[in-house]
């Protein structure tokens, strides 16, 4: 990613309009806000991620030689076009919500302040990897928080859609609370730890299962997770494995972080059935690790079975997030600046509801409960705005206006959520490394309530707008609406 030029990772109908921009003179500087409309998974919040590819696509964002030639050949561009073309470079300002922030819909979690030109061309790469990412991200913070502070490895690199979304999707896992992947060229490539078992093929190339767990477990006597599903979990692979561990131990070498394995089976009575064993010869500590298809339901519901797992191996419905396969975030014109320097609200209409935008420049507040540090609601207002968390504060639903809430001054906080990325085409913003950013992650999901994180009809955080910001868009909606019927 990091190396390579992804200029032409873009929709085509981008260089048709900008082409189209430049033909007409059109040099405006506009705002485009990045956005969702509806969490994942039917969960209550998402988890930003993807930045930090995003900036360096935005760094290296430049048309090679053969990006010319290759347009040139397609006959749909002019030669002072193709011209301009080879001297772009992304010159504009772009605001973004950190990673691993908890966020919401209709809230612009990447805003770009650029010549339309450029604003128009970055569409289509910032959607394909902060939706990729983002998705991933959320769904691993649903698996982690179904496990209940269990270890949680991503290993479902054979299983992704290409490699890209094996790499990415790993970072992005880990980002969401997972504390490893099976993914070597992630785990190099971002400095996230690696981690991994034996597959059942290592048993079936020996003589017999207990001469391949002694044999792995000498090879790697600080790391032996053996898989006892291969032949038969309680008669065969427990018995096996409690002979090695026993024997490990007498022989006087360190041997930690060891356990077992199981890939099949009901894993919910054999876990208790493998624990009692474990205990009785001995082994209280030792890992008790489960994979086979496992999700944020499966596991939830192994729990309340009293499944004795303390480590989890989840793999394709992770890195596809098989059960919601498209994280639905969009891209659309808020302002066109004019000569005095201020920004004309622009809105899209649709009979939908949910698809009206919002119009303007823009600021996002998260308001936390003094008390709890918990989060009470976002806040969408004007840039320019201002607010006293020492007075009250009304918010009201945007599309229900009758559902007011009061919250009274100095029970409190705000936080401004964009942080500014690109300022004229430089890059201002250093990226966490991922552990940092997990970190990030982990303290902004204890800012939820527990009303937010199930898995059933989670409550909502509301996003609201401000009265101005409310104010503009019913001033800018109405406008356009007259327009309509009277041209009918």
């Amino acid at each position: 990613m990091r190396s390579q030029n992804l200029t032409l990772l873009t929709d085509l109908y981008e260089i048709t309009m900008m082409q189209g921009y430049f033909k007409t003179g059109n040099r405006d500087i506009v705002i485009f806000d990045a956005f969702y409309r509806e969490n994942p998974s039917g969960s209550g919040y998402a988890i930003a991620c993807g930045l930090e590819q995003v900036i360096e696509y935005i760094k290296n964002l430049q048309f090679s030689t053969d990006d010319i030639r290759y347009l040139e050949s397609l006959h749909m561009f002019d030669d002072d076009f193709l011209k301009y073309l080879s001297t772009f470079r992304f010159s504009g300002s772009i605001y973004a919500i950190p990673e691993g922030t908890v966020i919401f819909p209709r809230e612009p979690f990447i805003k770009v302040v650029a010549p339309i030109m450029e604003a128009q061309l970055v569409e289509t790469a910032i959607l394909n990897i902060m939706n990729h990412q983002s998705l991933i991200a959320t769904k691993a913070a649903r698996v982690c928080y179904a496990a209940k502070g269990d270890c949680v490895m991503e290993f479902g690199l054979r299983r992704a859609q290409g490699p890209d979304s094996g790499i990415l999707g790993a970072r992005a896992a880990v980002i969401g609370g997972c504390v490893a992947t099976s993914n070597v060229l992630a785990g190099q490539v971002f400095n996230i730890p690696v981690k991994g078992t034996h597959a059942h093929s290592w048993i079936m190339s020996f003589p017999d299962e207990y001469t391949a767990f002694k044999t792995y477990a000498e090879l790697y006597p600080n790391a032996c997770i053996l898989l006892i599903d291969t032949y038969d979990t309680l008669k065969s692979g427990l018995p096996n494995a409690i002979r090695v561990f026993r024997e490990m131990k007498e022989s006087g070498r360190e041997f930690r972080n060891f356990g077992i394995r199981m890939d099949s089976g009901d894993l919910a009575y054999l876990s208790k059935k493998v624990r009692r064993a474990l205990d009785e010869a001995g082994f209280p500590e030792a890992i008790i690790s489960a994979s086979n298809d496992l999700d944020e339901y499966l596991i939830e519901s192994l729990k309340i079975q009293g499944a004795t797992i303390t480590s989890w191996g989840v793999g394709t419905s992770l890195i596809t997030s098989r059960d919601w396969p498209a994280f639905g975030g969009v891209y659309k014109l808020a302002a066109i600046q004019a000569e005095d320097g201020s920004f004309i609200p622009k809105i899209k209409l649709s009979e939908n509801t949910e698809k009206v935008t919002n119009p303007g420049n823009k600021e996002i507040y998260r308001i936390y409960d003094k008390e709890t540090g918990k989060i009470r609601a976002d806040l969408i207002c004007l840039a320019d705005e201002t607010f006293d968390p020492r007075e009250d504060m009304v918010l009201f639903d945007p599309h229900e206006t009758w559902k007011r809430t009061r919250i009274k001054g100095g029970t409190y906080t705000m936080r401004r959520l964009l942080e500014q990325i690109f300022d004229d085409g430089k890059c201002v913003y250093t990226s966490p490394s991922v552990m940092e950013i997990q970190a990030i992650c982990a303290k902004e999901k204890q800012t939820l309530w527990d009303e937010n994180m199930r898995f059933v009809n989670p409550a909502k955080v509301y996003v609201d707008l401000s009265d101005r910001l409310y104010d503009m868009k019913q001033k800018v909606f109405n406008e356009l609406s007259s327009a309509k019927y009277h041209n009918v």
